[in-house]
């Protein structure tokens, strides 16, 4: 499978053992692109050493900084990077399954033929709500910003895996940088839905991508505990919440 007129863009902090694994994994899908690219957010000198010999192994642009700036500055200033149309997005921490690269074959030909159409998603937490059924496992996604279904309609947009254009940043502009990571998506979320972007979405959104996280590579995203918590009042007041707050963001910016 080569994918000439795609990039891979990965974001790594301290997750080499997780960045090998992602690489020998395309590797055995067959899977070769027009170019690689690897923004890296100051890792650990042990890290770094591992990234450079990685480098020699798979032939990749390593695009560091002297200094943790997060989130945003690491997507940015990877996808400033690339040079092809298109760029397919993954964290370090996520791996491909045996049927990616005839789906991705898919969504590079939906791009190809839907100049409007700005993403295809290919890994999420949970099903997007509103899917108009396509083909080939495929769905185009649906925002009513005035349907009473939830605060998670607004989930249009994702960091998970995804194939996008390249001029991305030219229609929604460069990931909000100082921010944590959370609030650096929930940014760019809103900016998707208020510029109109239009997305595909895998239905089976488990099947090509799995993120496998270690106890030697945590993930690096940390949440405070109302955002996790299991406990049912704290789960109701964080759902009453997040649909008051989405809907207020969305409709007043």
């Amino acid at each position: 499978y080569n994918f000439l007129e795609v990039t891979l863009l990965i974001t790594h902090y301290n997750r080499s053992n997780s960045l090998k694994r992602l690489f020998q994994k395309f590797e055995e899908l067959g899977c070769k692109f027009g170019d690689i690219v690897v923004s890296d957010d100051s890792s650990k000198p042990f890290h770094l050493e591992k990234l450079k010999e990685l480098q020699i192994q798979y032939s990749f642009q390593l695009i560091t900084t002297p200094i943790n700036k997060g989130l945003g500055n690491n997507i940015n200033k990877g996808q400033d990077a690339v040079t092809t149309p298109y760029t397919l997005y993954v964290q370090e921490d996520f791996v491909p399954n045996l049927s990616f690269p005839e789906k991705f074959e898919h969504a590079l030909k939906y791009m190809n033929e839907s100049t409007d159409l700005d993403m295809v998603r290919f890994h999420a937490y949970f099903k997007y709500p509103f899917l108009k059924a396509k083909e080939n496992g495929f769905s185009d996604m649906i925002f009513n910003p005035w349907s009473f279904s939830g605060y998670r309609k607004f989930y249009y947009y994702s960091d998970h895996p995804h194939l996008r254009r390249s001029n991305f940043f030219s229609k929604f502009g460069r990931y909000a940088e100082g921010k944590k990571g959370d609030v650096t998506e929930y940014k760019m979320m809103m900016i998707f839905l208020q510029k109109k972007g239009k997305s595909l979405f895998y239905d089976n959104f488990r099947e090509l991508f799995t993120q496998v996280n270690t106890d030697e590579e945590p993930s690096a995203m940390k949440r405070n505990i109302l955002s996790e918590s299991d406990n049912m009042i704290i789960s109701s007041v964080r759902h009453l919440w997040r649909h008051i707050k989405f809907n207020f963001d969305f409709h007043n910016k």
